[in-house]
């Protein structure tokens, strides 16, 4: 988060304040653990807190201490990113070393366990904490996949407890039971089955796996838990007394699994070279990803519409201790923290804004908002309408060093693989040249001609009205304005157009964007002037109309002047003395 964007969260804070949701349970308040996290980056992590904003003042009587401006914004809204942060990985990573199993007694687990009992274990569970690095992506409402890197952790929680039988007694026998060993023996993680990563026993295991050319997968965290019990049997004969042992042991496997999707990107860049010098580059992923940088230094840059947040998985909140004879729930002392990505209304953005590069063009699928995916206690600045994916971007740059392209992904740490594109990556952008002239007139209407061609070899530029998917395909889109009208150009590149009103009149050719044609073309335009008097018969036409009007004054004009002649001037004088 820049200073700008601080500024605006700190002059809404007090707006914000106002606003009130579901109040969840308050997380671990910043710089009070030990997690790796400064207390600036702790504060930023809770997007799923009540925001239930304090002044600095009453903080202060609180906790007899100041806290930092980013604290304070943070207790009043939710702050966001433009990239996905580490500090949900870090935290998540630190806070799981505090997770810890009851004993054999007692089974710790949270709510949502799926907990299985057999004879004698009982209450057991492993669960998955967290899979890191990952982000939930917000798409549309019921779609909101997990993304993890092809190379990553899965942590879990395993626990049980052992339910010894009571000892009995019945005429000459006594039974007595006593438990002589428990253990979980393996911990594994399966991918669709297959199991690709395995560990020794371990209540809190961190298994690290890798996956290579898959787009989706079902994780399995599995761990198989033994107990071995121990009978007596003691029988009084009187003068002596027989024991018989025994040994019964029971195993369990217990599971958890989540779907995932693979994040593994490969990007597909097109490039072009406008006749000014200018650099145009284009860059397509078929998944959501981050943006990408122009240059070495990183300075240019653009980004699609994507937006980051860190929450708490609530599921964690409270933990469960159950032994045999009750449960309580207890606070949690280990609570794992996602980065989601969202659409934002920002939208896609070139930086820097005012000098930066100029956004030309993004294209993806059009999906409704995943308003109602974000809950009510997060308050951050998520399109409400449907919105673009932005799969696909392309920028105009006065610079693009094609050897520094960087392509980031929404799942931190990953990073676009670049891909020569089947068809090759340069673009040709020529310049073309519009002619218009005035080919018939008369006084009522003129037909222009207009032609298109291309500049540097003269071949005419055929324009149509099809619609193909940005990048490929082999008609040209594009058309010209003239006079109200849009026209395309036939195969001669020429295009009829009739007016019927004077003046000048401007054709303009707006062509296709350069991602869908090689070669394509960068505007041009040309002037025509049509008026009437611009021919024989408009001249005739005029004198004809202006005539017409006059002849009414003419008849005037020459009976006055008759009747001047006939009266006389003297007989005026004498009838008006």
């Amino acid at each position: 988060m820049d200073h700008r964007e601080l500024s605006v969260l700190m002059a809404g804070l007090l707006v914000t304040s106002l606003v009130t949701g579901i109040v969840a349970a308050d997380p671990p308040r910043p710089g009070t653990e030990e997690n790796g996290l400064t207390e600036n980056e702790s504060a930023t992590l809770w997007s799923r807190d009540s925001d239930s904003y304090i002044s600095q003042e009453e903080y202060r009587q609180r906790y007899g201490e100041d806290r930092s401006a980013v604290h304070q914004v943070a207790n009043g809204t939710d702050v966001t990113f433009k990239r996905p942060p580490a500090t949900a990985a870090t935290w998540t990573r630190n806070d799981f070393e505090d997770l810890d199993a009851g004993g054999p007694d007692t089974s710790v687990h949270p709510p949502h366990a799926d907990l299985e009992d057999g004879v004698f274990i009982e209450d057991a569970h492993a669960t998955i904490f967290a899979v890191q690095p990952s982000t939930r992506g917000h798409l549309e409402s019921g779609e909101t996949p997990l993304y993890i890197a092809p190379n990553g952790t899965m942590r879990g929680f395993v626990d049980y407890r052992v339910r010894v039988p009571n000892g009995s007694s019945s005429g000459n026998t006594t039974i007595e039971w006593s438990l002589t060993e428990h253990e979980i023996e393996e911990v594994r993680l399966k991918k669709d089955g297959e199991t690709i990563a395995t560990q020794d026993g371990s209540h809190t295991p961190a298994l690290d796996y890798q996956i290579e050319e898959d787009w989706s997968a079902n994780l399995t965290l599995e761990a198989e838990i033994s107990a071995r019990l121990k009978k007596t049997t003691r029988f009084d004969q009187g003068n002596r007394t027989d024991v018989n042992v025994t040994y019964q042991t029971e195993s369990r496997n217990v599971s958890d699994a989540i779907d995932v999707e693979i994040y593994d990107l490969s990007a597909y860049p097109y490039y072009a070279e406008y006749p000014n010098g200018d650099a145009g580059v284009a860059i397509f992923q078929s998944r959501p990803w981050q943006g990408y940088t122009l240059t070495e230094d990183g300075d240019a840059r653009v980004r699609g519409v994507w937006r980051f947040y860190t929450a708490r998985n609530t599921n964690w909140d409270t933990l469960v201790r159950s032994n045999r004879t009750d449960s309580a729930t207890v606070e949690s002392d280990a609570i794992p923290v996602y980065v989601h990505a969202y659409p934002s209304r920002i939208g896609p953005r070139a930086e820097p804004v005012r000098d930066g590069p100029e956004l030309i063009k993004t294209w993806g699928t059009d999906r409704p908002s995943p308003v109602g995916t974000i809950g009510e206690n997060i308050n951050i600045d998520i399109v409400n309408q449907s919105y673009t994916t932005t799969y696909g971007v392309a920028v105009r740059a006065e610079t693009v060093d094609r050897e520094a392209l960087h392509v980031a992904g929404i799942v931190r740490g990953v990073n676009a693989s670049i891909v020569e594109p089947d068809g090759g990556s340069e673009r040709q952008l020529r310049r073309s040249n519009l002619t218009v002239e005035v080919l018939e007139q008369n006084q009522s209407q003129a037909t222009l001609r207009i032609e298109l061609r291309d500049n540097q070899t003269g071949a005419p530029i055929t324009l149509d009205d099809s619609r193909q998917y940005p990048i490929g395909g082999t008609t040209r889109n594009g058309y010209i304005t003239v006079a109200d009208q849009r026209v395309e150009t036939n195969e001669s590149g020429v295009a009829i157009v009739t007016i019927d009103e004077p003046g000048i009149y401007t054709a303009r050719y707006h062509p296709g964007s350069w991602l869908g044609h090689n070669p394509a073309y960068v505007s041009d335009s040309a002037t025509a002037r049509w008026h009437p008097l611009g021919t024989i018969e408009g001249w005739f036409a005029l004198i004809f109309e202006v005539g017409w009007q006059l002849l009414p004054f003419f008849v005037m004009f020459y009976a006055g002047k008759r009747l001047l002649r006939m009266l006389g001037p003297e007989d005026i004088f004498q009838q008006n003395p």
